[in-house]
């Protein structure tokens, strides 16, 4: 019993230090931090903007679907039964609040590509960048020799001072 709980708890070991659940894991968390300040730029700032402008807040409507029941005992009324209500306004507002959260991710994730594409259009120009030449041809022979040689190493020719560096 007690080796198959440790052959358990091994397994359990390898699966959590995995690369992939590690990387989950921190995006998972990076994500909800993001969540948080996604939350606040479309709460905070843009639906403001949005109301002041003449956007309209739909969480006050709703259908009864059955009304409430109140009983009045020394004239005092008491709620028997609450309400039922079919709150579709909260609906309409969290997929409008959703719209703009998609919208708004939209932008940050095409910014940050942007970002990226620069940085990879950079390196790859200077990857193609032509290398300084490590060789040069001998006059006499023709053939391929170092750039820094003052004989061919091919026919022994002494190369002329100003072709060599």
């Amino acid at each position: 019993m007690a080796n198959k709980k440790n052959g358990i708890i091994k397994e359990f070991k390898d699966f959590i230090s995995r690369g992939n659940v590690m990387n989950l894991a921190v995006g998972v968390i990076i994500g909800g931090a993001f969540q948080g300040i996604v939350n606040s730029l479309v709460k905070d700032v843009i639906s403001p903007l949005i109301g002041a402008i003449g956007g309209m807040d739909f969480s006050e409507y709703a259908i009864v679907l059955r009304p409430e029941v109140t009983e009045e005992v020394d004239g005092v009324a008491t709620v028997v039964k609450e309400a039922v209500t079919l709150n579709y306004g909260s609906f309409i507002n969290a997929i409008i609040n959703f719209f703009l959260m998609a919208i708004v991710i939209f932008f940050l994730v095409k910014a940050v590509n942007l970002l990226v594409e620069g940085t990879k259009r950079k390196k790859k120009v200077e990857e193609e960048a032509p290398a300084a030449p490590t060789t040069k041809i001998c006059p006499f022979c023709k053939s391929e020799i170092a750039i820094e040689a003052t004989r061919c190493a091919h026919c022994t020719s002494e190369l002329p001072a100003e072709d060599a560096q």
